[in-house]
């Protein structure tokens, strides 16, 4: 218990502390857009990896190397813990936008930062909302901002997290229309952080793999047809690998 009292001592008291800041990130964009993007990602990703810090968590990478490094992607990840965004977020190495519930548009600062992010909030309960959210997705593919989602919807709660929830193929449509590569974030034991004992945080020990990038051009016309499927089935088998690591 002592250690969330910690965590979120720290990510409360970094909210407040980064309100100047916003001024200063507008102030620079003003000059040089490209360097506030930079900026604001370097901060919250410095923060985050402070959180994991002091969550205790131990952290395996695996793949790494498979993330391009001169384009945008679409990244697919599993989803079992709010410690999925803290984890992988700290790792882009470019500008990358999660698309995240609308429900988070509710929690002051915390989506001012998000959208200072270019995060996107998607409302799953209005198809044309969704349908615009993934339509601006897309666009921010085509200008170099990568995109995360965790096609699954919504936190995954079953008792295997090998057991992956259906993947909504709508979320494929980010790599179809623009062909940018897929790349499959494989998350091991992140539950284990936060979600399984709440509210206690414990130290754990996470695995990330990141698999091969998957162009939706070079697969079948079945694959194509089913990407999510094909995505889900590889990303299962990557998940079953790392289980007892």
């Amino acid at each position: 218990m002592i250690r969330f009292l910690i965590v979120a001592t720290f990510v409360i008291l970094f909210l407040i502390l980064s309100i100047p800041v916003f001024l200063i990130e507008w102030i620079i964009g003003k000059f040089n857009p490209r360097a506030r993007d930079i900026s604001a990602l370097r901060i919250v990703q410095g923060a985050f990896k402070i959180v994991a810090f002091l969550s205790g968590v131990k952290l395996t990478v695996i793949g790494e190397e498979h993330v391009p490094k001169d384009q945008a992607v679409l990244y697919i990840g599993n989803h079992r813990s709010f410690f999925d965004i803290v984890l992988t977020y700290a790792r882009c190495p470019d500008l990358t936008g999660y698309i995240a519930k609308k429900e988070i548009l509710h929690v002051p600062l915390l989506s001012r930062w998000m959208k200072f992010l270019y995060c996107l909030f998607l409302d799953r309960t209005d198809l044309k909302a969704g349908l615009k959210t993934i339509l601006t997705a897309i666009d921010y593919v085509k200008s170099g901002i990568s995109i995360m989602i965790f096609p699954e919807g919504t936190r995954n709660k079953n008792a295997s997290e090998t057991e992956l929830l259906p993947f909504h193929e709508g979320s494929f449509k980010i790599a179809t229309k623009t062909g940018c590569p897929i790349i499959p974030v494989c998350i091991s034991h992140s539950s284990a952080v936060f979600e399984d004992h709440l509210p206690r945080i414990v130290p754990t020990h996470v695995t990330i793999e990141y698999g091969a990038p998957i162009y939706p051009k070079e697969l079948s016309r079945e694959e194509q047809k089913f990407i999510g499927k094909h995505v889900q089935e590889l990303m299962t088998e990557t998940l079953k690998k790392n289980a007892l690591a």
